[in-house]
């Protein structure tokens, strides 16, 4: 189950709803996730009462498209579905809502069964 947040400047429903079609798409084929896995945030900054603060960071130049993608899912997914869920996030971001591959920050952060509840209060993963 991976929960995502996603984050872009000046993104207006139909871009945000694209965006999150493109991270969903991605993880379904890379990872196998179930399409009616669907738990998103996505959010869009206007630049003025929210925004984003981005760099040049390895050499990687970024502007205003710039998408911030943060994943949250358990562990135990090899490093090579890993980068394959990035590179098509970054194609299908490109497809759908035409967002510069270069734009596409993507993290991913791991935990364990215990430490997801889809409601009830009850620990619908633990052992």
């Amino acid at each position: 189950m991976p929960f995502v947040r996603i984050d872009a400047l000046r993104a207006d429903g139909a871009r945000l709803d694209a965006l999150g079609r493109a991270v969903h798409d991605a993880l379904g084929e890379t990872m196998g996730f179930p399409s009616d896995d669907l738990f998103q945030v996505l959010v869009s900054h206007d630049g003025a009462g929210s925004t984003l603060r981005y760099g040049d960071y390895l050499g990687v130049h970024r502007d205003d498209g710039v998408v911030f993608v943060a994943i949250t899912m358990r562990s135990g997914r090899a490093p090579e579905q890993k980068k394959a869920l990035y590179r098509r996030i970054a194609e299908l971001g490109h497809e759908y809502a035409g967002t510069e591959p270069r734009n596409m920050l993507v993290t991913l952060t791991e935990n364990e069964s215990v430490d997801w509840s889809f409601g009830n209060g009850a620990a619908q993963y633990a052992p």
